[in-house]
């Protein structure tokens, strides 16, 4: 009997998370969610649980901040109980794509406006450093497979500078630093950590960065696909890619953008 295949997905509610769990749903696996949303948007979430059911396949979501410990370990507990009451043993696949930081400038003439320590804190905290710490706590639970492909979204926005994105900028690119480490560290393992970079895209997440329209304009005229990437353009890569048994490819920042970031 072929084994259950399981995948966590941080940030599942919507944009690349929630595609991502609606493809890797087809291609086969339970999709454990966690994701942070209001009484207003929460029925989006509800939605896409029970798109993933349709499937046939199990979805255990999860409202809550996963950057909080406590509320981690809670979910990696109830995540076990549910993967070994399937017949899996653990997570074949993971995506890190949580899009919560402070959109302030680091400059401003009134103290008020500009970015804080406790911003700054957070938004590494939240969009980079948890990815650390999920692996961890994920690896003391036993529930991070030989085999399985971590993934984390990054973007162009990691090496470039738009008005009051600094903050997410400094996450994106200390995200890619942990990928790079935790791939090292967890080579031994035959685990595969590598970041996908998608180009310009239009979600949720992007239309609350002041100026997205802009954004939005300038991606569209200058991609040589002449259009924006879109979340089910990273989903398709990731599922493509956890369909390969090697976990020789590590480390890396695979771009996703139709050539965007080339020109």
């Amino acid at each position: 009997m072929a084994k259950e295949k399981w995948a966590l997905i941080l940030g599942a509610s919507s944009g690349f998370g929630a595609a991502a769990c609606l493809e890797l749903a087809r291609n086969g696996h339970h999709i454990a969610g966690v994701h942070l949303d209001r009484r207003s948007t929460a029925a989006g979430a509800e939605k896409l649980a029970d798109a993933i059911r349709t499937l046939g396949r199990r979805a255990l979501f999860f409202n809550c901040n996963a950057s909080d410990a406590d509320r981690r370990g809670g979910v990696i507990q109830d995540c076990s109980e549910a993967i070994l009451s399937s017949g899996g043993t653990g997570f074949s696949a993971m995506l890190h794509s949580l899009a919560f930081g402070t959109l302030k400038p680091y400059i401003h003439e009134e103290p008020g406006k500009r970015i804080r320590p406790a911003d700054m804190n957070m938004t590494l905290d939240v969009m980079a450093h948890s990815l650390v710490y999920w692996i961890q706590d994920l690896l003391d639970a036993g529930l991070l497979e030989r085999g399985a492909k971590v993934f984390a979204m990054t973007s162009a926005g990691g090496h470039r500078v738009w008005p009051a994105y600094g903050a997410v900028s400094a996450a994106k690119a200390s995200l890619e630093a942990h990928i790079r480490q935790l791939a090292v560290e967890l080579a031994p393992a035959g685990i595969a950590v590598n970041g996908l970079q998608a180009g310009v895209t239009d979600t949720p997440a992007a239309r609350r960065i002041p100026g997205s329209e802009e954004m939005f304009s300038r991606a569209l005229e200058s991609n040589p696909g002449k259009r924006l990437t879109k979340p089910a353009d990273a989903a398709s890569v990731m599922a493509a890619l956890c369909l390969c048994k090697s976990t020789w490819m590590t480390g890396n920042i695979i771009r996703i953008d139709g050539g965007e970031d080339l020109i």
